[in-house]
């Protein structure tokens, strides 16, 4: 699993800890910190990498933000789901993303992740067919936490 998130992140990026499934890193100047994981199932193709990450400190207010890259291209205007035990939430986004409409919302879902075992995104890819990313969740909190403290320097 370690190589397989180092991998998803070629280039220049200090690797801060892997913890389980999730890894915690930093890049870029000013530093960018971020936890990161890729699904244990894909729905789509994996040969898209997809991998859901959590910024430490996104905009302004420098909350964390989600960013969800899916494994298949979802069909416009459909919406993406993300499940972690029995909360859901509606994600927008592109074609081959998603990510939480708002601050409240980004930190509702990382509440979540912190309590959950797993989480899985859904849609209804480009061809018509539904699909859904599962991801492991042991150590997101972790590496989330070393994500913010790895940009606090």
């Amino acid at each position: 699993m370690i190589l397989a998130v180092a991998l998803l992140l070629a280039g220049e990026r200090t690797a801060i800890g892997v913890y389980d499934a999730w890894g915690a890193f930093r890049d870029g100047d000013p530093a960018r910190c971020y936890a990161i994981s890729k699904p244990l199932r894909a729905g789509g193709s994996a040969r898209l990498r997809p991998f859901a990450s959590v910024a430490a400190h996104f905009g302004r207010d420098g909350r964390p933000a989600i960013y969800i890259r899916l494994s298949s291209a979802r069909s416009a205007g459909a919406p993406a789901t993300l499940a972690i035990g029995e909360r859901r939430f509606t994600l927008p986004g592109n074609a081959r993303a998603a990510w939480a409409p708002d601050a409240a919302t980004d930190r509702a879902i990382v509440a979540a992740m912190r309590g959950g075992r797993s989480m899985s995104v859904s849609a209804v890819s480009a061809s018509g067919r539904a699909f859904a990313d599962s991801y492991a969740l042991g150590g997101a909190a972790t590496a989330i936490d070393a994500a913010t403290l790895g940009c606090l320097g």
